[in-house]
């Protein structure tokens, strides 16, 4: 982990940008993502499929929800970044612009979660498996984490007028590519796919480092987004 110490924007942070006592809703990609979140909180869980997240992402506003979040796991792209690295969004970038999350949400938090770092997440459309194809989209778009979500949520949000965040950790880090066994593990409601996973693997199998590595990097991605959940609260900082 950096060894810097968290920001602190105490007059910044605390303006009337989110009005107290918000509906939020939660978007994950994976289940394993929506059991870190409070008992009760609406959230929805998109597969890793950006065209369901973005129905879910109208349903969670359909529903009530007042803002959104965009939480979970996310693909690192900046070199600087490491397994276990918090990322609170600054803006998502897609579609080839930059939609700003909300400037208040995000100055709470990334000043209330120690060694977070403020940046660009990147939405995509498929999948970065190759180390060569993060390298490439953070040359071209300076984000430093990528993800299935974030990109649906935001265009959602700026279309509705809605305040959104996002709340992501690095799991595989710019330099390591994923196996492509890894990439049959989720079905399209978020669950793990071990049997699909050990297809692969049999047809593959000097990709068992490669898996052993993904499965170390995504845990120590989620203990750090528990962690920060801990410290936020179930408001998610608001």
């Amino acid at each position: 982990m950096p060894s810097e110490s968290p920001p602190s924007f105490p007059d910044a942070c605390w303006g009337s940008g989110i009005p107290s006592g918000v509906k939020i809703g939660v978007l994950v990609g994976m289940k394993s993502e929506a059991a870190l979140l409070p008992p009760g909180m609406p959230h929805a869980c998109t597969g890793g499929i950006p065209a369901r997240a973005e129905a879910l992402a109208r349903r969670l506003l359909a529903e009530g929800a007042d803002a959104l979040i965009s939480f979970g796991i996310a693909g690192g792209l900046d070199p600087a970044r490491q397994p276990g690295d918090v990322v609170v969004a600054s803006g998502v970038h897609v579609d080839g612009a930059v939609i700003p999350a909300n400037s208040v949400w995000h100055c709470r938090l990334i000043s209330a979660i120690p060694f977070s770092h403020s940046g660009l997440i990147l939405g995509a459309a498929t999948v970065a498996a190759g180390a060569l194809d993060k390298q490439a989209l953070f040359n071209a778009t300076g984000a430093v984490a990528v993800d299935m979500e974030s990109g649906p949520l935001a265009r959602v949000c700026a279309e509705a007028g809605k305040p959104f965040t996002v709340l992501r950790a690095v799991a595989d880090p710019a330099g390591r590519g994923l196996p492509r066994s890894a990439l049959s593990g989720l079905d399209a409601h978020g669950n793990t796919r071990p049997w699909a996973v050990m297809a692969g693997l049999i047809r593959r199998p000097w990709e068992l480092p490669g898996l052993i590595r993904v499965g170390l990097d995504s845990q120590a991605a989620l203990s750090a987004l528990g962690h920060a959940l801990k410290v936020v609260g179930p408001t998610f900082g608001l």
